[in-house]
């Protein structure tokens, strides 16, 4: 696959799939997580807000794949 069609298949593939993520991550933040502890709310949104990072990041470096 040449390196311009990688870079653009990785880039909808990011997109996407930040949109997708966001909406599930803020339709349970407010949900279920609502009527958990105040420390149990902090540590989801933590982990959420944290969690795309490795996935994006290796796509990112398949994408930077000469």
């Amino acid at each position: 696959m040449h390196v311009r069609t990688r870079k653009l298949l990785g880039a909808v593939v990011l997109l996407l799939f930040l949109l997708v993520y966001a909406v599930a991550v803020a339709s349970i933040g407010a949900g279920r997580i609502t009527e958990a502890s105040p420390l149990l709310q902090l540590l989801y949104f933590v982990v959420a807000g944290l969690a795309w990072v490795l996935p994006a990041g290796l796509l990112l470096r398949w994408m930077a794949r000469p």
